[in-house]
């Protein structure tokens, strides 16, 4: 089995620094608004580590909605960081490109996918899978049309 990490530099986006309130919101009960903000904080801050080696790739399917990957979310890719197990990675394989969970224990990788409905992937000495990166961050829309 042939397994390959690519790297291809993309280059820099300039960031938009947004509103980021001070006081976090209670996903519980109520509490009174705060009127006042922190700092203005960039998505590309928080979500990009490495610019240069990060993508944005949309999802499409239901195989890994229990990771909280839904048909439609845009995947943030690093491809910088190395796969270990229990990554989920965006892969080609034999060709095929595809978003799984990367498991490498035993004496057999697999690629699984994060919903029963659909099998595990076992990696044979044939196969030939190239990782293209981990994903590091989802967004996802939740006021879906």
């Amino acid at each position: 089995m042939l397994i390959k990490y690519l790297s291809r530099a993309d280059c820099e986006t300039p960031g938009l620094p947004l509103p980021f309130f001070l006081d976090s919101v209670q996903a519980g009960f109520p509490s009174p608004a705060i009127d006042y903000l922190d700092k203005a904080l960039d998505l590309n801050e928080l979500c990009i580590r490495r610019p240069a080696a990060t993508y944005l790739v949309r999802a499409e399917g239901d195989s890994m909605v229990n990771a909280g990957i839904f048909d439609s979310d845009i995947l943030i890719v690093d491809r910088s960081v190395k796969a270990l197990h229990n990554h989920i990675v965006i892969a080609s394989l034999n060709g095929d490109f595809l978003c799984k969970r990367l498991h490498l224990t035993g004496d057999t990788p697999q690629l699984i996918a994060e919903n029963p409905a659909y099998n595990p992937i076992i990696l044979s000495g044939e196969s030939e899978l190239e990782i293209f990166g981990v994903v590091t961050y989802v967004i996802h829309s939740l006021a879906r049309s």
